[in-house]
């Protein structure tokens, strides 16, 4: 069956204070979607951001981002008043995210909140922490202890507790009793309040596309917990970590940095702590569009230390093996593929054995030199298809820095006859929504004819992501009405 969606990060909604979070705002997006005749709203990963404040370099791969908790639920609830939330500084650009300042402030709000909640008394919050004991109890220790260390990563802890002796775990523990408390406070708060938006979404016909990324992050409490899954040395340093080679986008290829698995031992285990990651997620979110699909065929490994990724090589991922077991496992789930990339025969094989829909870039189809897998005729129906992803720039932004032979072949591709005030984004919707994908998802900022002001990501890059918002009232009715004629038109209404 056709459908259409939307990609719209949480943290790119207009909610107060600064971020966007799971406020009214976010309620009235999904009003829209329902009004555009919309099956999906897409997201990007919901964890707890770090250093780079990048979704993708989570301190827990379980947790919430605590920056989502909406500040006037708190208000609602009597933990904080509209007073303390004004009081505190969180930037004064509506169109971006400062995150210094939401730092500085976030926290002391949801600490002022925790104070005043005496949520100890509450039995769904004793419930929540009883039942998320698995991941929580080391997520919300890991963050406590580290915060005595101002903020280093846990490699660099002292020795007992970097290496969760039993009696050092005992002592930090009684040690930091409330502060462990005060994260639980914050993990059940991104709960509650994000059943409830979920709820409301799904209650529309909405489904949410969410994301996992195939790494954790090294700073992280999955890694200091679980550091037997991982490829690391006797002092918990990586042998090797991740990234992708040099190719025609970078010549030194991309250092990512992540921990890699043992995949040995994961398999050994019966994919175990895998099967509750998906399984986590698969209860977060509707569909789950599975990162960097590739490095289960086959990932790239860098030596710990290098300083670019030109030295790497390719070992073997676990194949269609962890696949096999989720599906025993977790039963049917909706699934995307982020297939995207140089894919060689066994990558293209696991993805046909899995089912899984793969996703197509309309921005990467139009190389004047050769015939491209992401051009709209070489669909097949089992994909998802966009105009750009979160680590693309938008069209508009795009196609102004277009090589000009490109240019011509993609003007001439899409018939781009018109002159005036509307731009290409339009012909790039139109060709997404018009191809055999049995998906599409369309970036916001496309539907909004937003420039490279609007970009969310540059990959390998740092200072400048993962900070655009929309503004209010750009979402209008009337856009959402021309949104709704075009998904009428090419059979996505849903």
């Amino acid at each position: 069956m056709r459908k259409s969606g939307i990609l719209m990060p949480i943290a790119s909604l207009p909610s107060a204070y600064g971020i966007g979070s799971f406020s009214k705002e976010a309620y009235e997006f999904a009003d829209r979607l329902e009004e555009a005749g919309q099956s999906y709203w897409q997201i990007l990963p919901l964890g707890p951001t770090g250093y780079g404040d990048s979704p993708y370099q989570s301190f827990s791969t379980f947790a919430g981002n605590p920056y989502f908790i909406d500040l006037e639920d708190l208000v609602a609830r009597g933990y904080v008043t509209k007073e303390d939330c004004d009081a505190y500084d969180f930037g004064d650009n509506e169109q971006y995210i400062d995150y210094e300042k939401i730092y500085k402030s976030r926290f002391l709000l949801l600490r002022k909140a925790f104070q005043n909640s005496h949520i100890d008394q509450d039995a769904s919050f004793q419930a929540f922490v009883k039942e998320n004991a698995y991941w929580l109890d080391d997520y919300a220790l890991y963050m406590a202890v580290k915060a005595s260390f101002d903020h280093v990563c846990w490699v660099e802890w002292d020795d007992d507790i970097k290496r969760r002796k039993p009696e050092a775990l005992d002592a930090y523990r009684n040690k930091f009793r409330n502060e462990v408390e005060f994260y639980q406070f914050q993990q059940y708060m991104f709960h509650v309040q994000w059943e409830k938006l979920k709820s409301y979404v799904n209650g529309k016909g909405i489904k949410i596309i969410g994301d996992i990324p195939i790494y954790v992050a090294f700073d992280s409490s999955d890694t200091w917990a679980n550091p037997e899954l991982f490829q690391f040395d006797e002092e918990c340093n990586p042998v090797a970590v991740a990234g992708c080679p040099p190719d025609a986008f970078s010549a030194t290829g991309q250092l990512w940095g992540n921990p890699l698995y043992r995949w040995d031992y994961h398999r050994e285990s019966g994919y175990e702590w895998w099967m509750r990651r998906l399984e986590s997620c698969f209860q977060r979110y509707d569909v789950v569009r599975i990162d960097h699909f590739r490095g289960f065929d086959e990932y790239y490994s860098i030596p710990y230390g290098n300083p670019t990724a030109e030295n790497g090589t390719w070992e073997q991922g676990p194949g269609y093996d962890i696949f096999r077991v989720m599906k025993e496992k977790l039963g049917k789930k909706e699934v995307i593929a982020e297939d995207l990339g140089f894919l060689t025969p066994s990558v293209l094989k696991l993805l046909k054995r899995s089912g899984y829909p793969g996703m197509k870039v309309l921005q990467f189809a139009f190389d004047s030199r050769e015939e491209s897998d992401y051009l709209p005729h070489n669909y097949i129906n089992n994909c998802v298809v966009y105009t750009g992803t979160h680590d693309n720039d938008t069209v508009e932004g795009w196609y102004q820095t277009f090589a000009r032979r490109d240019k011509q072949f993609c003007r001439k591709y899409l018939n781009l006859q018109r002159r005036g005030k509307e731009g290409v984004h339009w012909d790039f919707i139109r060709a997404a929504m018009a191809s055999v994908a049995d998906t599409a998802i369309i970036p916001i900022q496309d539907y909004l004819g937003l420039g490279s002001q609007a970009r969310i990501n540059t990959p390998s890059t740092l200072g400048d992501n993962w900070k655009w918002r929309m503004k209010n009232g750009d979402f209008t009715q009337e856009l959402a009405v021309r949104i709704r004629e075009m998904t009428k038109l090419y059979g996505r209404l849903r």
